[in-house]
């Protein structure tokens, strides 16, 4: 289980930067705002949070590279005015409350990859 922990803090950096930098990419198409960095970025998430629980073979990895993503993109969100990475739009509230939304689905998805317990 260490090593599932130690593996998912660089990961949960990785995403929380990478999908930060891409959450802003939008596409218009008949003027309607698709946000598509936004998804993409919590596909991302989505994947790598995939990854880790595959490897490891427990939720506990995945959990903790949800939780640490959350903590660092809110941080990005509450810097002051002018710093501020992820502003409150569709973009951004799509990237901020998806990644709560895709952690819960990835840990019901990664239950399935536990190790099987040994009976007493």
């Amino acid at each position: 289980m260490a090593g599932g922990i130690a593996a998912a803090v660089p990961a949960a950096l990785f995403v929380a930067m990478a999908g930060t930098a891409l959450h802003r990419q939008q596409w218009m198409l008949a003027g309607v705002v698709l946000p598509w960095g936004a998804v993409a970025a919590l596909v991302l998430l989505g994947s790598v949070q995939l990854l880790l629980g595959a490897a490891f073979r427990s939720v506990i990895p995945t959990a903790v590279l949800g939780l640490l993503a959350y903590v660092l993109a809110g941080w990005l969100a509450m810097l002051e005015p002018g710093k501020r990475l992820i502003a409150a739009d569709l973009p951004g509230n799509t990237w901020i409350y998806g990644i709560a939304g895709t952690t819960v689905l990835m840990l019901l998805w990664c239950r399935r990859y536990r190790k099987p317990q040994l009976p007493a």
